[in-house]
């Protein structure tokens, strides 16, 4: 079993239910990347695994372990770590007050992470004083990523990390996620940039309509010619 399963995931909102069947599943230190049209059912996918959507039936195993019924809180206790794709910065703290509020729940010392978290994002070390809602929105990424690391996760949550930056940053972000993927983390990230996802990704799910419709290597869905057709743009 792969240390993150999510399998056959139904659930929505209310009555309507917006995931049929879907599974999505990450090893250690793997990077696993949720692509679709509009509407698919990509973030909500990634809510179904963080307990901020109740199943309907399916479940999440995390490590060996079922917490398909935990509470997102507790599941940041057992070592997830989820950036939504905005709100997800307190902008009038400084950058490194909001690394700080990550490590909440740690009763250790946190200077070792937050020396990691500057050297793998050089530019909030120079604007540690700075508040993060003077920052660009790469920068603001940058931040939110490294909040979530001080939480020391094993698994590493991205809800559109690219949105809104330019493609300069947005390459600079995926290069950082590669790095932090190195160390052992396992990353699931959703994300609109498609064919630039799949790139990096060990592990890439295509979802329509809220179900699985492809399920392969990053490498052989970018081979993939319906897959290319359909969903890169030729």
């Amino acid at each position: 079993m792969s240390f993150l399963t999510a399998e056959n995931m139904t659930g929505g909102y209310g009555s309507v239910d917006i995931l049929f069947d879907c599974t999505i599943a990450a090893d250690l230190g793997e990077i696993a990347v949720i692509v679709g049209p509009n509407g698919a059912g990509k973030s909500t996918a990634m809510k179904a695994v963080f307990g901020m959507l109740k199943l309907r039936s399916g479940r999440v195993m995390l490590d060996g372990e079922d917490i398909t019924n935990l509470s997102p809180q507790d599941r940041v206790a057992k070592g997830m770590a989820f950036v939504p794709q905005t709100n997800n910065v307190f902008p009038s703290m400084s950058v490194e007050e909001n690394l700080e509020m990550g490590a909440f729940l740690r009763r250790d010392d946190i200077s070792v992470t937050m020396e990691q978290v500057y050297d793998l994002f050089p530019i909030l070390r120079d604007k540690r004083r700075q508040n993060a809602g003077e920052l660009s929105g790469g920068q603001r990424q940058q931040v939110a990523v490294g909040r979530a690391l001080m939480t020391k996760p094993k698994l590493l949550m991205l809800d559109e990390p690219t949105a809104g930056v330019s493609p300069i940053v947005m390459d600079e972000l995926f290069d950082r996620i590669i790095e932090v993927a190195r160390t052992g983390i396992t990353i699931l990230m959703v994300e609109q940039n498609a064919r630039q996802a799949l790139n990096i990704a060990d592990k890439g799910y295509v979802l329509v309509q809220g179900a699985n419709r492809y399920t392969d290597t990053g490498e052989a869905l970018l081979n993939n010619p319906d897959v290319r057709r359909s969903f890169l743009g030729g």
